[in-house]
């Protein structure tokens, strides 16, 4: 099983209060989850009017699977109007079985 972890650093620009970035950055995370089926929230820098930093997580049976639902993330979060993308970190890893495997 192989794990992969996802952390997008967006600019907000302009923004001037905390619920203008939650009306930037909740549809963001509402669409990944939806399109995607992945784990996704908002997990860092939550006090930051014009910076957000999002997580997303994903889980599956191979390597290169993980890594394309990764950067198809990405690519589909940096195309997105409401803010823009500054930093990106990424870390995949393998699980061992589990139990009686």
């Amino acid at each position: 099983m192989i794990v992969g972890a996802c952390r997008l650093t967006l600019a907000i620009p302009g923004n001037d209060s905390l619920k203008g970035k939650r009306a930037a950055v909740r549809p963001i995370l509402e669409r990944v989850r939806a399109r995607f089926n992945v784990a996704a929230a908002e997990v860092g820098t939550q006090d930051e009017h014009r910076r957000a930093t999002l997580g997303f997580a994903v889980v599956s049976g191979s390597r290169a699977h993980a890594e394309s639902m990764i950067d198809t993330i990405v690519d589909f979060v940096e195309r997105d109007a409401r803010a823009i993308l500054v930093g990106r970190e990424r870390e995949l890893v393998a699980i061992g079985t589990f139990g009686d495997e």
